[in-house]
Parts: C-alpha cells; structure tokens; sequence
C-alpha cells in the first residue's frame, strides 16, 4: 500500500545567526542561534513512498529537481528507510514560495516540512524534539523552523531547537527582496570557506555566545530595540567574518547598502528598525508591528521595483491536515 503525507513549514530568520559546523556529516552547529519563525513564504512537501519504484524521485515547484538537490533529500530519506526499517524508494514533491538558494530560508522551510511529511509517511512518531533534530540532518537551520515563534537551537551533539518563550513585544519583519536569484556560492560552501579561511571566524563565534545572552536577556525584559540592536550586530559581524575569507565571500551588493543606510536614516528619524542578513543580498528590517508599515514604505521608495513583504510570528512545521 503507498503511503504519503503532506507537511508545510514556514522559514525562519535567525537574530543571533548560526555560521558553521562542528560536524559537517552529522550537522552539527558550532554556535547557538536564535530565531523567528515567519508566517510568509511556506513550503508545501508531500511525500509519498512508491515500494516498486527503482529510486526516489525528487519534484521541486513541479519539476525534477537538479542533482545536488536530488542527493540532498535521497540522503535524508536514507535516514527516514534507516529509522523506519522500510527500505521503500519515495516520491518528494516540493512547492515553494520562497525564492529558493537566495538567502531567504528556502532550506529551512524545505527541510523542517520534509522532515514532518516524511517522518508520517514512513510511520514514524516523533515528538517536536525529534523532529527538529532530524529536519537539522537536512539544514541545521531547518531545527528552528520545526518551532512556532521565537526558537532556540542549541550547538553540540545532537543539536535542536526549542521554543524560547517571548512575551511583552509585537515584531514585524519587513523584508525587501533585492534579488531572488539562486546565489552564486551556496551557504555551504562559503560556510566552510569561512571556518577553513577567515581568521575573523573564531572572534565572532566567541561573541556570537555574548549576544547570545544578551539577546535572550533583551527578550526576557520585552526590550525590542534592545533585540534589534544585537540582531543587528550580529548580523553585520557575520558577514564580515566572509569577507575576511580567503578568497572573500561578498553576499553583500550594493542596493543591499542602500537598504541599510535607509535603516539608519529611519532611527535617526525616530523609528526603530533594525537589520539583518542571512547568506545573500536581502535585507530584513525588525520592528514593531505598530511601526511596519511606516518602514515597508521608506523601503519601498529606497528600492523601487524590489518586493517587500511583511512578516509577523509564525506556526510550527505541521502535517497539513492539522491546525
């Protein structure tokens, strides 16, 4: 009998960023990381397993998808058959509406729905936990993306996140999309460059754990623009680490600058934003719900033509007939 099932899951975006691994087999994370899991962009994912089929096959926004991609889920499903005992080929059908490979959590969304569909599909009963350690042999950041709302994942073995408990702010992330092309280099191989190559790594890693407390500290108080300001930092602090590699790693482009000029220019003004960035050009600003649509719009004029898109808490990773 053919067994399959349907996931979504949103992306996250990660205010004290995870950059680097311990252990590249096993996904290990060599930082902490702290995040917001979105309520845009999902990833729709159903797996269905097919017992007479030769191989899996590996659909992504209703095509086969390239070679690298393909690898990467048969070797996650490898661990689905493993835990299972049920050696079936499987059919991955993937629908994301996220640009995917532009730094804007595709892999998150991506892995964290993978993981739930398939974890049902192949009768596995996995508690939140369990799911957010197998989404993490996908995409460490996928861990968080298991988890509504604000989420912790915490580095060494067996690595996953948690949900952080967070009350006394509203946040909005406001996020211009520069460019939705695919990178030129992906996130692993210019997080590998990095570790290999730029000896700025170690220095932000050790204070990547500073801003880490500071950060959970900011959200126990309800202190936004506190978060902010260390999101911020930390994000800036990362990619400097890339372009200290050798050769640099430059994600960052020049409208990217100009979005982060207009976001000093917006606290200058009285308004609180802050920016962060994860591994590509685009740029997403934290604020107070009450204040977004006064940054979407600065934004909008700042790079006309670019999408902006406002986000708000989202849900856990969850097989699509639950609620």
């Amino acid at each position: 009998m053919t067994e399959a099932a349907t996931a979504i899951a949103h992306p996250n975006i990660a205010l004290i960023k995870y950059w680097g691994k311990a252990d590249e087999r096993l996904m290990i994370p060599a930082v902490d990381s702290l995040s917001m899991t979105l309520d845009v962009f999902p990833t729709t994912t159903t797996v269905r397993l097919t017992p007479g089929a030769g191989t899996d096959t590996v659909l992504l926004d209703g095509r086969p998808a390239d070679g690298e991609t393909t690898k990467r889920v048969a070797t996650f499903l490898d661990l689905l058959r493993e835990r299972s005992n049920r050696p079936a080929p499987a059919v991955v059908d993937t629908r994301n509406t996220v640009p995917t490979g532009a730094g804007l959590a595709s892999s998150a969304s991506g892995f964290a729905a993978l993981a739930v569909a398939g974890a049902a599909a192949f009768g596995l009963d996995l508690d939140r936990t369990e799911l957010s350690r197998l989404a993490r042999r996908g995409s460490v950041s996928a861990a968080r993306s298991v988890i509504a709302g604000w989420a912790i994942c915490h580095r060494g073995t067996g690595a996953f996140a948690e949900p952080l408990p967070v009350s006394g702010i509203d946040p909005a992330m406001v996020i211009v999309v520069l460019n939705a092309g695919a990178k030129a280099i992906s996130s692993r191989g210019a997080m590998r460059r990095t570790t290999e190559t730029s000896p700025l790594y170690q220095a932000w890693a050790e204070s990547s754990r500073v801003d880490l407390a500071e950060m959970r500290a900011a959200l126990d108080s309800g202190d936004l623009d506190r978060v902010g300001e260390i999101a911020e930092r930390n994000a800036l602090g990362m990619h400097a680490t890339m372009l200290a590699a050798r050769p640099a790693v430059r994600y960052l482009a020049p409208a990217t600058l100009t979005v982060l000029d207009r976001v000093l220019q917006l606290r200058g003004a009285g308004v609180p934003a802050y920016a962060t960035m994860d591994a590509g050009p685009n740029v997403k600003v934290l604020c107070r719900s009450a204040d977004a649509q006064t940054v979407a719009e600065a934004l909008r004029a700042t790079a006309p033509g670019c999408p902006i898109v406002t986000a708000r808490c989202g849900p856990a990773a969850r097989l699509a007939a639950e609620r």
